[in-house]
């Protein structure tokens, strides 16, 4: 066959309806509280999903879009291999045609495991410990040999080889790992307080330990100590002989039994380093972390100074740096000593890894080093680590999710995050953004704007179509994409003055900087100046201090509103009092539940390894209480009712008649204060969206008892028509006599403070200084830092 022939053959008018897939449609997704929504989304464009908080963008983006395309490439895969992942049920969804592979790059934390770091998450490690297995002087061994998460092992012994004529050889095994044996990779190493543990002066069966969670008559901790025959739980323990110390402290496992049950007993400091050590702090709920806080103290590894290394690991060097060294410097120092490099052994592998460390840099991340632990990673920079990987592929008619991806982001640093987002896009994919930053919406070859409220109030399309149109049209993000906060005339007197003397957390330069008190105080600078190392290492929460940073609320579908907040606790007793009765029946997770879903309101049925259906349990109707519960009323509404109540509904509720109840008033009114009143109480924590879980931890925090607030972006998730009712809700904060610190990136924000605190002039070593401090018409008229320079163009002058 000739080429013409074949080339005809390829012509554009044979493959119409090949080339007629350019749209993903979706038809009546009812996700969450999407109301029957259909759209259609052009392919291979950059599509920005916006509206309020809570309207449902994440709902159709994520939970629509995505998650039935990560379910059909899931089916894929044989039924074994299934078996191994995780079940995803269909979304509710009439049609979704035109889909591709997605990839989802979320604010999800990356995982907080002590051994995780920025090297290790994003495979940067791996291939510097290739690099120095080959060209390190002295060769200690393969790549291993420099991995602190691998430890060295040596065995020897006898092996029976079945070959022929059965016969024992000796047979030795050793692997080189470079993991420091007395941190154990971790870095820092524990001192256990054991007045903390335990009171000496009592026995163990006098209630001896002051460990949360133990109680006496637990079968797995306090029991196996009382009644394992090694000890005397009737003798105070100070007066315990040297052996029976060492037994209580620090036996190795051993096999005991206790009832007739075999259990195992264990010292009790290898048990606690077990029980709470092994996992990232962090990762703790808080009661567990202020007792690891008080009972222990972390302290770098004297073995390995922090590098989790192992002696032989930081012997090897290259040019003389030691890849502890490389993983120790900023990635922009490291990018250019690895420019450096010139070995044609290598070729293949040092033009990936350049690749690699550039686009930290590209993408703003150049401050971090390879060492900093993943857990400690704000949500923007967790999302950009993990963009990192998907910057050079060459994979193209691929659909990326982006969920805000400018969080955390100074405005110096977006239009590098907008070009990157075009990059992707030219390349041949569909990229689909749920933003609120206008700077990102502007560059959108197509907007899809929801709303037009909030929870119930959202969940329809308002917009589809340009920016421009967008502009024109009257949703409420039309109406305020172009506002721009006014400086302030006047702004507020100091009353006082937090002083800061000699900070020199992570980046910061020996900072000295006086805080001015009782006023609104702005800190900002470019992403990795220093602004939070200022604010937390220096301000640390504590007596008088409240602090709210960007730590995820956790909790389960059976966690609300009403439990996060404590509401349900005056809730549940003020039902109790008008009913006679016990609280505990008005708790779906306790004595009030549902027999037959265990208060859960659904009937789950697993499917091995097809997705697992839910099912509104027939018995309770999805209410989650037993019958007998609902027969109890409160101001003529049961608890069922009164859940499924919003905080607007709810705050009138308890406000007056029969059911008034201040305590549940109060919360419910600093839940209407941070904008959530269209949230209903009973509302599972796992269908908010990421502005409304932080607005919810603010209402939480805001009842503490303090004089000096300290938020950490509180503009995240949130749509600019709720930033006016969050620099009101700051506004009231100072003016009730509060001081208020907020690290923040956002303009309207800056330009509404009394005083701001700008640091830089860039990021990591390049940063960790204070540029300027005074007004912001005083920063403003100088322009004499990027702060200065996009606030007056932001407020116009």
């Amino acid at each position: 066959m000739s080429m013409a022939t074949r080339t005809d053959m390829q012509s554009p008018a044979l493959h119409v309806d090949a080339d007629s897939h350019d749209l993903i449609r979706v038809h009546g997704a009812r996700v969450n509280n999407l109301k029957d929504v259909s759209i259609e989304i052009p392919k291979r464009r950059l599509t920005v999903f916006t509206g309020v908080s809570g309207s449902g963008k994440s709902s159709l983006v994520f939970d629509t879009i995505a998650a039935e395309s990560q379910r059909l490439i899931n089916e894929t895969y044989s039924a074994f291999v299934q078996g191994f992942m995780p079940t995803l049920a269909r979304p509710e969804v009439d049609v979704l045609e035109g889909l591709t592979t997605v990839i989802t790059v979320d604010q999800q934390r990356m995982g907080a495991d002590p051994r995780s770091t920025v090297g290790t998450a994003t495979d940067a490690n791996a291939m510097l410990r290739i690099l120095f297995s080959r060209l390190g002087k002295p060769h200690i061994g393969p790549p291993s040999a420099f991995a602190f998460n691998v430890p060295s092992v040596r065995a020897s012994g006898a092996i029976t080889v079945e070959r022929g004529a059965k016969k024992a050889v000796k047979a030795t095994f050793t692997r080189t790992g470079g993991m420091c044996t007395r941190c154990e990779g971790r870095g820092t190493v524990s001192d256990i307080d054991l007045t903390q543990l335990y009171d000496d002066s009592k026995s163990i069966a006098e209630g001896a330990f002051t460990i949360p969670g133990w109680k006496s008559d637990s079968f797995w901790t306090v029991r196996v100590y009382a009644e394992s025959g090694l000890l005397d739980p009737n003798k105070p323990i100070r007066k315990y002989t040297k052996k029976e110390m060492q037994d209580f402290l620090y036996r190795e496992p051993t096999k005991v039994k206790v009832e007739g049950v075999n259990l195992t007993y264990e010292g009790l400091i290898p048990k606690i380093q077990k029980s709470f050590l092994s996992k990232d702090k962090e990762a703790l709920q808080p009661h567990i972390r202020a007792f690891v806080d008080r009972a222990v103290t972390f302290t770098t590894c004297p073995e390995c100074d922090g590098t989790r290394l192992s002696e032989g690991a930081r012997s090897s060097k290259i040019k003389g740096i030691s890849i502890a060294d490389a993983c120790a410097m900023q990635i922009s120092d490291l990018a250019e000593w690895v420019r450096g490099l010139d070995e044609p052994s290598v070729a293949p592998l040092l033009a990936t890894l350049r690749q690699t460390l550039e686009s930290f840099v590209n993408i703003g991340l150049g401050y971090l080093s390879l060492d900093r632990p993943s857990g400690t990673l704000s949500g923007g920079e967790a999302q950009r680590v993990k963009m990192i990987r998907h910057l050079g592929s060459s994979l193209t008619d691929v659909t990326y999710v982006f969920d805000e991806p400018t969080i955390g982001l100074h405005p110096h640093d977006i239009q590098r995050m907008n070009d990157l987002l075009l990059r992707l896009r030219d390349k041949g994919n569909t990229v689909l953004v749920v933003e609120h930053k206008p700077e990102t919406i502007a560059i959108a070859d197509h907007v899809v704007d929801l709303g037009p409220g909030a929870g119930t109030a959202g969940g329809t399309v308002c917009f589809e179509g340009t920016v421009e149109g967008l502009r024109a049209g009257g949703t409420i993000t039309g109406r305020h994409f172009d506002d721009r906060a006014a400086l302030k005339e006047t702004v507020r007197k100091p009353t006082g003055t937090l002083e800061i003397h000699g900070a020199t957390t992570h980046n910061l330069r020996d900072v000295d900087v006086d805080v001015p008190l009782g006023v609104l105080v702005v800190v900002t600078g470019v992403a990795g100046s220093g602004k939070s190392s200022l604010v937390h290492g220096s301000i640390p929460a504590g007596e008088g201090v409240v602090s709210i940073d960007q730590g995820a609320i956790r909790g389960s579908r059976r966690s609300n509103p009403a439990t996060y907040t404590g509401l349900l606790d005056p809730i549940r007793k003020a039902f109790a009092k008008a009913n006679g009765v016990k609280p505990a029946l008005f708790s779906a997770n306790s004595e009030g539940a549902c027999p037959n879903c265990n208060g859960a309101g659904v009937v789950y049925t697993d499917l091995a390894m097809m997705a697992g259906v839910a099912t509104t349990c027939e018995e309770c109707e999805g209410k989650r209480f037993q019958a007998s519960v609902l027969d109890h009323h409160l101001g003529g509404r049961d608890i069922s009712e009164v859940l499924a109540m919003s905080v607007t509904e709810a705050e009138e509720f308890f406000g007056a008649g029969e059911a008034r109840t201040p305590a549940a008033h109060a919360i419910l009114g600093r839940l209407a204060d941070v904008g959530l009143g269209y949230l209903s109480l009973g509302q599972p924590l796992t269908t908010l969206s990421g502005g409304e879980r932080q607005r919810l931890k603010l209402a939480t925090h805001m009842a503490e008892k303090g004089g000096v607030y300290v938020l950490d972006e509180p503009t995240a998730g949130l749509h600019l028509a709720d930033v006016e009712q969050l620099l009101g809700l700051l506004d009231r904060l100072v003016d009730s006599g509060k001081s208020v610190i907020v690290v923040e990136h956002h303009q309207a924000v800056m330009a509404h403070a009394d005083w701001i605190i700008d640091l830089g002039p860039g990021a990591g070593h390049d940063g960790g200084r204070i540029v300027f401090q005074g007004t912001p018409a005083d920063l403003v008229a100088t322009r004499s830092t990027l702060t200065g320079e996009h606030l007056a163009a932001y407020v116009g002058t």
